[in-house]
């Protein structure tokens, strides 16, 4: 096999959302095949209070985002009633590298972010910079976990400004790519994507047809819940870390 090509007759499943175009394709480059099966999508929750919502928010001493997802509805919010990062006065906390590039590309200036891509982790990191009682504000989605608003000492308030749903139209798609092809690594990035793949994929063919790899432990945890065996995890929490780690395994036999 070409040193240069190391993904080379492996075949990568993406179950996130469809915004995956650079990794596709990095995929491709390194010789491998890619294949875009989303099992979620994501779509902005709109609420007739978004302009009183958006002016309310320049009250907090914190904006906490935890996914890109998040974001990019504050975003779309922002544009609509036309204000930008200079409106809001209070620091910004991200979870995750592209949450932070996304903050960023938007004129905010990240303030901290936990040194593992994890709500669990920023729960412990994040109270040692965020002084005394702040006022925080979780933009979040509409499935977030209460990891934050329970175990951060003090109060936090959250504003759902995204919704998650659910894509049970690409069952027939993931299960012909692992019959098709071989070596086959299927890349779970939320628990939700998690749900539907037990739900619609695993009754056809089970959890063993493929390699499974995670990006987070609490994704980890949602796998292992449903009995399946986590191939690749690795430790920092990136899509680009997993295909590194795929890049270093044999053939699925």
């Amino acid at each position: 096999m070409p040193s240069n090509l190391p993904l080379k007759g492996k075949t990568i499943l993406l179950t996130g959302t469809s915004k995956t175009t650079t990794i596709v394709e990095n995929i491709t480059s390194l010789g491998g095949h890619a294949i875009i099966a989303p099992l979620i999508e994501t779509c902005e929750r709109l609420d007739s209070k978004d302009a009183e919502l958006l002016n309310h928010a320049k009250q907090y001493d914190w904006l906490i985002f935890t996914s890109q997802n998040a974001v990019e509805a504050f975003a779309s919010k922002m544009l609509r009633h036309q204000l930008n990062a200079d409106h809001f006065q209070g620091k910004i906390a991200s979870i995750g590298t592209k949450t932070t590039t996304a903050l960023e590309n938007l004129g905010f200036q990240v303030s901290f972010m936990p040194s593992v891509f994890s709500a669990d982790i920023f729960v412990k990191e994040f109270p040692s910079v965020a002084g005394n009682h702040p006022r925080c504000l979780f933009i979040r989605g509409e499935k977030a976990k209460s990891t934050l608003k329970d175990g951060l000492p003090f109060e936090l308030k959250e504003w759902t400004v995204y919704e998650t749903i659910e894509r049970h139209d690409q069952t027939s798609v993931i299960v012909n790519c692992i019959q098709q092809h071989q070596n086959v690594t299927v890349i779970f990035a939320s628990p939700s994507a998690v749900d539907v793949y037990a739900r619609d994929v695993v009754p056809h063919i089970g959890w063993h047809a493929a390699r499974i790899a995670a990006i987070g432990h609490i994704t980890e945890a949602a796998l292992e819940q449903y009995g399946a065996i986590v191939d690749i995890m690795p430790s920092v929490y990136t899509m680009q870390a997993v295909i590194e780690e795929i890049m270093k395994v044999g053939d699925k036999s």
